[in-house]
């Protein structure tokens, strides 16, 4: 863009007393009003950055500890069933089933299963020592596995055994109840499922638990342990053991084993049934006349074999003699 002499010629603007003082001022920076502007755009502490106090803390903590409504009817007292879910996490199907198993195995077995539900995410209060509850309500009596179970976590489990027991079981063999169940229970891919496959996986291991702790088979039984009152000769036996393992697996797998197997019988019969039914259309071929006649003359030569063991010409048959030696 090109300027003339006709253009007017902007005037500077005039500069204030103040501002000459600044300028001389041996504080003053270029600049600096820019940057002092950009700063007191921000607050002077950011509450975002600030960690949190002890009482946010607290409050996040309990967040995920179990509401403290339901902890005495957790650890207050001993459960008065086998599967104690005070917080109401299984439906009420799946709580009738889960609680039928419990019941079964109490009945079949020298020990309980106590199951306690929990959250999957939810903790237990420092102040409640798990270790401490076989003692404190399963010391007297019949002998018990508690498990602590996360519905939807089962890799959070937790099993503990009465006082009782703990000098059969060593805590290597109690690790690998509790992984092979933790394994059964993975296999699934709902939290029903998983706690279902979890009970019946550790139900089966605790057989093993009786044999160790010499309560089934071969082996002294401990004379201070109530029991049921059982008819003599009737002492559990390995056959009881077996059938107690069989009526576990038909619990998990009888009815889809049965809608298979009856599934298979119906389509087999319906193949057999097909067949037999079946009819074949064997092809009409057309044979060209002989001699000018419908049929042929009716004779000729037939040999037959009827024995492997014996020449051919000793198996002949004699033909008549239609044509007289011709």
């Amino acid at each position: 863009m090109a300027l003339s002499a006709a253009d007017p010629v902007l005037n500077l603007p005039d500069w204030s007393e103040e501002s000459r003082k600044m300028v001389s001022s041996d504080e003053w920076v270029p600049g600096g009003g820019l940057l002092l502007t950009e700063i007191e755009t921000y607050p002077a502490e950011s509450t975002a950055m600030q960690p949190p106090t002890s009482a946010e803390m607290t409050e996040e903590r309990r967040a995920d500890e179990i509401p403290e409504e339901f902890l005495d009817r957790y650890f207050a007292h001993r459960p008065e069933t086998f599967l104690l879910d005070p917080q109401g996490l299984l439906d009420p199907t799946a709580m009738r089933d889960r609680l039928a198993f419990l019941n079964y195995h109490s009945a079949d077995s020298q020990i309980d299963f106590h199951v306690y539900l929990f959250g999957p995410e939810q903790e237990i209060p420092g102040e409640v020592r798990e270790e401490e509850i076989s003692e404190r309500f399963f010391g007297e009596g019949r002998h018990s596995l508690t498990l602590f179970y996360y519905l939807g976590a089962p890799q959070r489990s937790e099993i503990f055994l009465s006082p009782g027991l703990t000098d059969s079981v060593s805590d290597a063999e109690r690790r690998r109840i509790l992984q092979s169940s933790i394994l059964a229970s993975l296999e699934r891919s709902d939290s029903i499922s998983q706690l279902e496959a979890f009970c019946v996986q550790t139900s089966i291991r605790i057989y093993w638990i009786e044999r160790a702790a010499g309560l089934v088979g071969e082996g002294p039984v401990a004379s201070t342990i109530e029991r049921k009152e059982v008819a003599p000769g009737a002492v559990p036996t390995r056959a009881d053991a077996l059938k107690k393992m069989f009526d576990a697996f038909w619990w998990e797998w009888g009815a889809l084993f049965s809608v298979s197997t009856f599934g298979l019988l119906i389509s087999l019969g319906s193949v057999w049934l097909a067949r037999a039914r079946a009819k074949y259309r064997l092809p009409e071929f057309e044979v060209a006349a002989r001699l000018g006649g419908a049929h042929a003359a009716g004779v000729g030569a037939v040999i037959g074999f009827g024995s492997t063991t014996q020449s051919p010409s000793t198996q002949q048959s004699k033909v008549p003699e239609y044509f007289g030696g011709i």
